[in-house]
């Protein structure tokens, strides 16, 4: 139903609607405007209540500075919006990722720091479940 894109795949298709899947768990956004102060994700299929996360990345795509998040329930949740909590400029890559709710000391409150384990992202076999857009 859904295809497994390597993180050098989504690279290559910046352009095109993604859906990054890994073990049943999936990310699905498009190229979009961020004038408003939101990213926004059409499916996201968590294994668990979590969060979706915005990172600033660049071409190594590597996950950098957070700048958004929203809460995500264990299984598919469709028009995912994350206010974002920095600007973002037209043309900028962002990392939607998949960030579990396990670790921190608050539920329900997202804890992660870059590089923290709390409400980290989930990583299946060491791969994270994420896409990549690009600001409009």
């Amino acid at each position: 139903m859904f295809k497994t894109l390597t993180i050098a795949a989504a690279a290559s298709m910046l352009a095109m609607p993604l859906f990054a899947e890994n073990h049943g768990m999936g990310v699905m956004a498009s190229d979009q405007s961020v004038a408003n102060g939101v990213v926004s994700a059409d499916a996201v299929t968590a294994p668990e209540n979590g969060w979706l996360v915005v990172h600033r990345t660049g071409d190594d795509m590597k996950p950098g500075p957070v700048v958004g998040y929203a809460p995500l329930r264990a299984g598919e949740n469709t028009d995912v919006a994350a206010i974002l909590t920095e600007e973002v400029a037209p043309g900028e890559k962002l990392m939607l990722m998949i960030h579990s709710e396990a670790g921190g000391m608050l539920t329900g409150a997202f804890e992660y720091t870059l590089g923290a384990t709390e409400d980290g992202p989930i990583k299946p076999e060491g791969n994270l479940v994420m896409t990549v857009i690009t600001a409009q």
